[in-house]
């Protein structure tokens, strides 16, 4: 299951607001070589944590499989205040359009064809459940060009908004994502798993297994 939760309630977990920003500084800071994020801690943590940001995680056997952070465009964002030469002109922004960061696969979970894992594809269902719900029908994602066609390919309109750059190690284009209900069925017919994604509460402790 998916949880969204704010950043004073994932604070409020120590366990697994440390196992969030150790999946970040992993993925981003060891595996993509983005450097000006490399902390002696082994956390990655960044301005943007802030009290309107949302974060989206999803547990498997008691870890943190996978991650992702919704911020909203009404206020500064990745893309308007560090990525800023990813965009040719102004970002489209308002309360519909969210950008979403972060998004991270724990090594141990990368099954799956193409490169999408199921963990993967949790995250991607997850942020469209959580979009429609609250009349978000947009997101700007940073993200590798081939990334595009794979949006695409699940029915989202995907419309870059401008040129490839390198940063660390890895090529990124900012593409704003448009998507419906349809687009959710496409998501849970290509995972074959049609149930929401989204659960209520906290999950349990990390190290936990929930009872089958």
């Amino acid at each position: 299951m998916l949880f969204s939760l704010t950043t004073q309630e994932l604070m409020e977990r120590p366990d697994l607001w440390e196992a969030v920003h150790r999946l970040r500084y992993k993925i981003f800071v060891e595996e993509m070589g983005w450097d000006d994020l490399r902390r002696p801690d082994g956390l990655e943590l960044d301005q943007f944590d802030h009290d309107e940001a949302v974060h989206q995680i999803v547990i498997r056997g008691g870890e943190v499989a996978g991650y992702q952070r919704m911020l909203p465009t009404t206020r500064p964002h990745l893309l308007t205040e560090v990525l800023t030469d990813l965009s040719e002109g102004t970002p489209p922004s308002g309360p519909n359009i969210w950008e979403l960061t972060r998004y991270a696969v724990a090594p141990g979970f990368r099954d799956g064809r193409r490169g999408v894992s199921t963990v993967g594809t949790e995250l991607i269902a997850g942020f469209v459940e959580w979009g429609l719900k609250r009349g978000v029908d947009k997101v700007i994602i940073e993200f590798e060009p081939m990334w595009v066609l794979r949006a695409l390919q699940l029915h989202f309109l995907a419309t870059p908004l401008g040129y490839q750059r390198t940063y660390g190690n890895q090529q990124v284009v900012a593409t704003l994502l448009t998507f419906n209900e349809h687009t959710l069925d496409v998501v849970r017919s290509r995972r074959n798993h049609f149930a929401p994604v989204l659960a209520r509460g906290y999950p349990d402790m990390l190290g936990q297994r929930r009872a089958s």
